[in-house]
């Protein structure tokens, strides 16, 4: 009997072990903050197959399908995002009450105050068309800066029951770099190609964007916090800059949002329908993205959308604003021990 007994606990002890190596995701300290809500992976891919076969001309971000194959073709990249989550939820947690499966607070202060991050700008070009001018540059910049300092001037139609969550990010950006690079590549794929071509510049102090042609009719893509330094950064559709022809999504705000993913804000709608959420308290469920100009009240999964925010996909000139909760989830990478704290030395 005893032997029997001391058979089935080995067996217990093996299942147990080949479980725990199937789980690449360390769950075991939860009594901090709720992770059971955590996810990488998403719906993306099916999304923008299902445009395709319904022969949808929409231009979108392509940040989650990119972070897809990321995840497929690097398995420990899944333990750094949720390292890099777990630091972000913890630090907020340790600020405020936290709620909504332990993914937010209520905003809280930090010490950081405004945080400038230092921008390399890569303009790959094929043609005079996609060599983007000084000018449009600088209006980008602009744009960024206006954007994320909640200093726009579309801020005061934001709707009253939005109004009050309206954030200034306190976070500036400034040009540091131009690079120009002519290439005979009319236009690039979202596999990072052009990244590997022409490599970030101190990616670990400095914001590196390339602007460039991308096949596919895509508007960019960005990298999560996380990711290798090698690839870390933006890509964006050199059309999409401030006076470009990408109309309705030529006044800059399509790197307004592959920054803010770039800062570790996921779409509002989570990617997943209602049942998914966006890690943010104050931005309401939703079971898909926006496009256009939608009216409001736009209701979806029985809540307003915030359709006007950055990180949905309406037209640029319909979206104005981040909210407290997104401000708070993107400065907490810049602090001690998160995924850009080098950024500020």
């Amino acid at each position: 009997m005893r032997k029997m007994i001391l058979s089935f606990a080995a067996l217990a002890l093996l299942f147990t072990s080949c479980n725990e190596d199937q789980n690449s995701i360390n769950n075991n300290d939860q009594s901090k903050v709720d992770m059971s809500d955590f996810y990488v992976y998403t719906d993306a891919d099916l999304d923008e197959a299902n445009k395709v076969a319904s022969n949808s001309k929409l231009k979108t971000c392509y940040s989650m399908v990119n972070l897809n194959r990321m995840l497929n073709e690097d398995p420990s990249l899944e333990q750094k995002m949720y390292d890099v989550e777990y630091h972000t939820r913890t630090s907020i947690y340790s600020k405020g009450k936290p709620v909504k499966g332990g993914g937010g607070t209520d905003p809280v202060p930090d010490d950081l105050g405004v945080i400038n991050i230092p921008v390399n700008i890569h303009v790959v070009y094929s043609n005079s068309q996609q060599n983007v001018s000084d000018n449009q540059i600088n209006a980008q910049i602009t744009v960024l800066n206006d954007d994320f300092r909640a200093s726009n001037n579309d801020i005061n139609q934001v709707p009253s029951a939005f109004s009050g969550l309206v954030a200034d990010s306190e976070i500036n950006f400034t040009l540091a770099n131009t690079f120009r690079h002519s290439n005979a590549t009319s236009a690039w794929s979202t596999n990072d190609a052009v990244k590997a071509a022409y490599p970030p510049v101190s990616p670990s102090t400095h914001l590196n964007i390339w602007v460039c042609n991308i096949s596919g009719g895509i508007l960019g893509y960005a990298q999560f916090p996380g990711g290798p330094s090698a690839t870390d950064g933006v890509v964006v559709l050199y059309s999409s800059l401030p006076g470009g022809s990408a109309a309705p999504y030529n006044e800059g705000r399509t790197l307004t949002h592959e920054v803010g993913h770039y800062l570790n804000l996921r779409h509002i709608w989570g990617d997943g329908r209602c049942n998914r959420d966006d890690f943010v308290t104050d931005t309401p469920s939703s079971d898909g993205a926006n496009y256009g100009c939608p009216s409001y009240p736009t209701v979806n999964c029985r809540t307003t959308d915030m359709t006007m925010n950055y990180m949905d996909y309406v037209d640029d000139s319909c979206m104005y604003m981040f909210s407290d909760g997104q401000k708070s989830r993107m400065r907490t990478i810049f602090e001690a021990g998160g995924s850009r704290e080098s950024m500020l030395n």
